[in-house]
């Protein structure tokens, strides 16, 4: 690979990703590059051969690294990046930092950004994918991102430039979101609080939270998140195609879909990407087949077989 530029963070080589990824699979990256603040990842943008492709990672929360890795440079934010702070409605957020700490630390201050609390990851990759629960998107709560280019430059988004779209956004790939401002209806702390663990006691009812997966493995075709509510339709989730095609638990390899939640893919304990990959493909097949339905993958799959 071409020479990289000088950087204040940390630039690894060869760097294996499984264990950055909750599904603990994947081969390594041509480089991991983990800046130190702000300037340091606009540098080394601006400077990086244009010809080499910028992959950022979050915390792997909704992602297959593919067993042959990735080939250019992910780039991962990390301390520099999770700071969160409340001024009046308004919560801002590194790219870095966790959406259920914000969603904490926001109902602390009053802020109703419940939502946040039970979607995995960190705050860029909820707002690249307009992550949603019980009704309620990021598309709805975002005031304004930042963002540095694949050339380097720190450009300030609002909504209306994203694009906002089921589970999608349109930002160009390599960009790298780095920070983002919500804001939120008035609430009682206590009883954001208490809402919060009603939700997480829900999510662990339902899902499969102490398995190794990566959340939603398929978007639902009718084009929404579940909302909570006793009234909210089941007939096109995709949990209920899966259910109705009969794979429910289904194995392949050491890549399983949940008992608990037919629409998370669980690695079992000795998956390789390939095998979650396949069953996911296989799941997508059976239920074209049983329903006429189109699956999409709401997982994010990178990197080479």
């Amino acid at each position: 690979m071409t020479d990289l530029p000088a950087v204040r963070g940390t630039l690894t080589s060869g760097r294996p990703l499984a264990d950055l990824t909750w599904l603990r699979v994947g081969g390594p990256a041509d480089w991991l590059f983990q800046p130190a603040d702000l300037d340091d990842l606009s540098s080394f943008l601006r400077d990086l051969d244009p010809r080499i492709e910028v992959f950022p990672m979050g915390v792997g929360s909704n992602l297959i690294v593919r067993d042959g890795g990735i080939r250019g440079v992910v780039v991962r934010l990390g301390r520099g990046f999770n700071e969160i702070s409340v001024d009046g409605d308004r919560v801002t957020a590194g790219a870095g930092a966790l959406g259920a700490h914000v969603a904490r630390r926001a109902a602390e201050a009053g802020v109703d950004l419940t939502f946040l609390r039970t979607i995995p990851g960190s705050v860029g990759g909820a707002v690249r994918m307009n992550a949603g629960c019980y009704g309620t998107y990021v598309a709805d709560a975002l005031c304004e991102v930042q963002a540095v280019a694949r050339d380097g430059a720190v450009l300030t988004l609002t909504p209306g430039d994203l694009d906002f779209a089921y589970r999608s956004t349109s930002l160009p790939e390599g960009w790298v979101l780095t920070r983002a401002t919500f804001s939120g209806p008035a609430g009682d702390p206590a009883g954001l609080a208490a809402r919060m663990d009603d939700q997480l006691a829900r999510r662990d009812a339902t899902q499969p939270t102490k398995d190794r997966t990566a959340g939603s493995t398929f978007r639902n075709p009718a084009g929404y998140s579940s909302t909570g509510r006793d009234d909210d339709t089941h007939d096109l989730k995709a949990w209920k195609l899966i259910e109705d095609a009969g794979l429910r638990g289904h194995r392949l390899g050491g890549a399983q879909m949940s008992e608990k939640h037919p629409n998370f893919l669980i690695n079992t304990g000795t998956a390789t990407a390939a095998d979650l990959e396949s069953l996911g493909e296989l799941v997508r097949a059976r239920v074209r087949e049983t329903t006429g339905r189109q699956l999409t993958w709401e997982v994010i799959r990178v990197g080479e077989g």
